[in-house]
């Protein structure tokens, strides 16, 4: 189980982020084969994680 309180992970915020406390997330590229997401503003919080794929096609659906 991947917990967004483990101080080893390291966790990029969303390129879409600002600076003004906007809706941003926030996810790891430290998991080969699963994508851990976590809200930004809640960084203590729960934490979704993902297959790798499933990110992917979630993150091109959105793009189009």
């Amino acid at each position: 189980m991947i917990s967004s309180h483990d101080a080893a992970i390291r966790w990029r915020k969303s390129s879409y982020s600002n600076g003004e406390g906007g809706e941003c997330l926030e996810v790891s590229d430290d998991f080969p084969s699963l994508v851990p997401v976590r809200d930004s503003k809640n960084p203590g919080g729960a934490t979704l994680t993902l297959a790798a794929p499933a990110w992917a096609k979630f993150v091109a659906h959105i793009a189009r």
